[in-house]
Order: C-alpha cells, then structure tokens, then sequence
C-alpha cells in the first residue's frame, strides 16, 4: 500500500469512528464557504449587447459535476465530487452572486444588474459575464484570459447536503447555496479562504524541500501537540530529538555589515549648495 493510500484508509477509518452510528453531515473543518478551483476553458472577446454598449464577455465552467478531486478535512485525505444537479435549487431560487477575480476587490458583474448568467449543463456549472472595458481592472484580467495566464475558475459557496460513501473515502456535495456567493477566475495555488485542513497535501508536498532551520522548527512544534503521539513512547515513531539529530547544522547567519560611517545624501546635496553659494 502506497503512502497516499495508507493515509486515505487511515484518515476513512478515523472518520468511521468519530461518526459512530451518525453518518456525518459535511466534513469536519471545512469552511462555512468553501471554494474549488476548476480548470477552465476561459473564453473573452468583445461584444455589442441589445444596449449599443460595447462589453467584454468573459465565459467558462465554475465547477465540473461528476468528477472527483482530492480535498482534506480533519482526519486527512478523501474524494470530493460534486453531483450533477447539485446547483438546480439555488439556481431556481435567482440567487444574488457576482462574479469577482481571486475572490476579492470590487465585483465586475452581477446577477443583479444582469449582466452575470449562469447556468447548468451536462459540463456542471457555467457562467457568463459581461464586463466593462473601461476598468483597468478588467483590462488587465482580459490580458491574462487571452495569454493563458489566468485559466482556472472557482465558486464559494455554502453546502446544503451531502453524503459520505460507506467507507468514509469519498464525500459527494448533492446540492450547495450561491446565494450572496461569487464566481470567477482565479490564479493558481493556495487561496486565502481555503482552510488549513484543506491545504494540507500542499503542505506535505512542501516539508522535503524546507531548509533546515524551518524543518527544526516545524518538528518543535510538532513535539508539543499531545495528538499526534511523537515521542519516545510513541510505538514505531521516532522522536523529535533523534530527528533533528539527523537534520545537518543550521548555517551560521552571515556576519553583519558595518555599519557605514558617513553622511546621508541629503546633507551632503545641502553642503554641495551651501559650498555652491559660497562660491
């Protein structure tokens, strides 16, 4: 069994046992108002709507029904997948959404003022914005779509029900709110509304490469936390101690720069016109 899979089937069997004979509802740690980031065909191009404005049309999917992607909750690792027909009762009730870049700054389309459709297809969920050209924000933005900088879409979101398979390894959204939510596109890596949990595969990707001194510290603290059993009573895992005995010496920090002995430019330019009147 690999390293990823051992760590699913621990993490399904933890969850198995905290929910007892209560299947658990959503997972646990999950932000109230998640987002998920989906690869997207981001499609701009100007067009003349029945107002005689002129507006860029930005267009894509927010989220892809029935395909899994990996997330993290407390316990660890499992499969989310969001059901076709998990948006048709938030669309049927004209939900207040906007469409924003990376989650934040000043909405550039809304349901409201009709110029942000959305939709529902066999793909998942599609959306449609008409933008104004004249902001620099959205110039900059159409600049990205166009060189493929900026090709990933995400939606927040509030789940409304959803069910974990018997195993505890795969958990299914089977409808979610967008009322006062947003879509649009964002850039790839880490977002600042996605919890730690969440983020947690990025951060085990990350620990080979921390250099020394943040690896000592990370193992520190570690050592302080009294649920995860390190330590030397702890069966099978090595302790903090001998770990950072393995680690090689922390480069000792370069020698500070002396400090310069001198005048600031400022006064130097004030003597330079002094000297320059007294001539």
């Amino acid at each position: 069994m690999s390293d990823m899979n051992a760590l699913r089937a621990q993490a399904a069997a933890a969850r198995s046992a905290a929910a007892g004979t209560t299947p658990m509802a959503v997972p646990r740690d999950r932000p109230e108002c998640p987002d998920l980031r989906f690869t997207s065909q981001l499609r701009a191009k100007k067009v003349t709507r029945d107002d005689g404005m002129e507006w860029y049309q930005v267009e894509g999917y927010a989220s892809v029904f029935e395909q899994g992607y990996e997330m993290w909750d407390w316990y660890g690792p499992y499969t989310e997948i969001v059901s076709a027909g998990a948006a048709d009762e938030t669309l049927a009730a004209d939900p207040e959404v906007v469409f924003r870049f990376n989650h934040a700054g000043t909405p550039m389309a809304s349901t409201r003022n009709g110029r942000l459709e959305l939709w529902v297809d066999e793909t998942g969920l599609g959306n449609r914005a008409w933008l104004n050209p004249k902001r620099t924000d959205v110039q900059d933005l159409v600049r990205a779509i166009e060189d493929q900088d900026v090709r990933e879409q995400s939606f927040m979101f509030r789940i409304t029900s959803g069910q974990w398979s018997p195993d505890y390894t795969e958990y299914r959204i089977e409808s979610f709110d967008l009322e006062r939510g947003d879509v649009g596109p964002v850039t790839y890596g880490a977002n600042p509304h996605t919890s730690i949990s969440a983020r947690s595969g990025e951060l085990l990707a990350a620990i080979p490469s921390l250099p020394p001194l943040a690896a000592r510290e990370a193992l520190t603290r570690l050592a302080q936390r009294a649920d995860i059993g390190i330590g030397p009573s702890a069966p099978g895992i090595q302790s903090p101690a001998h770990l950072m005995g393995s680690l090689p010496p922390v480069p000792a920090p370069a020698p500070a720069a002396p400090q310069r002995q001198g005048r600031s430019i400022a006064l130097l330019r004030t003597q330079l016109l002094v000297t320059s009147d007294e001539d």
